[in-house]
């Protein structure tokens, strides 16, 4: 299945998942930068271009207003929803800001609730959420933690991770999560009701 590619306002360093043809780019607001910095063109720019500066000229411009409930990384998932696209990878989104970095993993969540699947990438950090679901990951190494973002994460299970949990249940106001370990050549989270957060040194 073809990938939606969103790139927000932070630079994007590497590329640990690159586009294909196949795939569709969208530039938020000042990612446009960041797309012109790694040679890559958009399908699409969208943005109120308060960052940016100034409105893109040319074809294929959605302008948002500057007034709005939203933000243009969201925007942007919701045209990618809307198109069909169920997986994401964005970059750009995690660091700087911490309110739009909050913005951000509650749109991860977001995303899963939709049954979509979503990877958001740091400077050596990867972000997603699952909901009811599984999580494989595999060459995992460094840390890995787990964090409940609805009020009760239950029948949560981690294995191949130095801190194992079975059947547990995981609530937003404790962090009982953080720091694991990877411990195997690959890991496994399943949360059986709720949704989980999930910051990763290692690829998703």
């Amino acid at each position: 299945m073809a990938v939606c590619y969103i790139f927000a306002a932070l630079e994007t360093k590497t590329l640990p998942y690159i586009p294909t043809k196949q795939d569709y780019v969208i530039a938020a607001d000042k990612g446009l930068d960041n797309l012109k910095k790694i040679g890559i063109k958009p399908d699409i720019i969208i943005g109120d271009f308060d960052s940016l500066g100034f409105v893109p000229s040319g074809e294929n411009i959605k302008k948002l207003p500057v007034e709005k409930d939203d933000t243009d990384v969201g925007f942007a998932v919701n045209y990618a929803f809307e198109l069909g696209y169920k997986e994401f990878v964005i970059y750009g989104a995690i660091g700087g800001l911490l309110d739009h970095t909050v913005a951000n993993l509650q749109l991860s969540a977001y995303i899963s609730s939709k049954g979509g699947k979503s990877v958001f990438v740091g400077d050596n950090v990867f972000v997603t959420s699952i909901t009811n679901d599984t999580l494989k990951i595999s060459n995992g190494k460094g840390r890995l933690s787990v964090f409940a973002l609805s009020d009760r994460a239950e029948g949560v299970f981690l294995s191949g991770l130095k801190y194992p949990l079975e059947n547990a249940v995981i609530e937003n106001t404790f962090p009982i999560g953080v720091s694991n370990e990877f411990t195997d050549k690959s890991a496994k989270i399943t949360v059986k009701n709720g949704t989980l957060l999930i910051v990763s040194q290692s690829r998703i």
